[in-house]
């Protein structure tokens, strides 16, 4: 999907998964929702910001009120994620006049919001997102079932566990291809790809670019 609207309204009921090819923040500027993605889940408010990186999937699940979202570039190396501003009444009368303008002004008063207990499928959420886990064991040792596991984290997430992981390794393989200029093959061993060919596939099926492309339109250009 390209880049939201600059004012978009969320009608109540679930937006099923899905992601955006460029990075984004959204404001919420009236009602509140429940985000499910990268980085768990969260139930989100007027003042709080949600940080979307370039295909970073999520789904919202927004009650029968509504809500109000003011949607504004990505410029500059937040983390993605959840935090909060000041004013964002400021962020509003700003993005009026120019939307890049209240971006820069959103991230000089941005505050990463501090991490809330969650619970299992969250925790899974943030241990896929970063490498492969065994599921089996992972399970057991909560006393889950490998079954009610699989079940109950779609339900959440809206994608099987080894999907979401993928897609999350993927998305960050590709932007590490980007920025820096580590071998393609040593970028796929550090995010837990069984090798660089595998890596490959997966790339190209989330942002639609292998790798070496992503690589070829970087300042690092030294490794294919």
């Amino acid at each position: 999907m390209s880049h939201p609207p600059l004012r978009q309204v969320l009608a109540g009921g679930e937006l099923a998964r899905h992601r955006h090819a460029e990075g984004y923040l959204a404001v919420v500027l009236s009602g509140g929702y429940e985000e499910a993605g990268e980085a768990g889940r969260r139930r989100v408010a007027p003042g709080d910001v949600i940080v979307h990186h370039p295909f970073e999937a999520h789904l919202n699940r927004v009650p029968g009120r509504g809500a109000m979202v003011l949607n504004l570039p990505l410029l500059g190396p937040l983390p993605a994620g959840f935090g909060r501003v000041g004013d964002p009444d400021l962020i509003v009368r700003a993005a009026e006049r120019d939307p890049n303008a209240a971006a820069t002004l959103l991230a000089a008063d941005f505050a990463v919001a501090p991490p809330v207990d969650g619970d299992w499928p969250d925790d899974l959420a943030r241990l896929l997102a970063m490498r492969p886990a065994g599921l089996r064991a992972w399970a057991a040792a909560r006393n889950l079932s490998v079954e009610h596991l699989s079940r109950g984290f779609r339900k959440v997430f809206g994608v099987a566990p080894q999907r979401f992981g993928l897609e999350a390794r993927a998305r960050a393989a590709a932007a590490d291809a980007a920025r820096s200029a580590a071998p393609l093959a040593a970028i796929a061993v550090d995010r837990g790809f069984a090798d660089q060919a595998h890596m490959t596939r997966a790339v190209a099926a989330v942002t639609g670019r292998t790798p070496g492309a992503w690589r070829a339109s970087s300042p690092f250009k030294t490794d294919t």
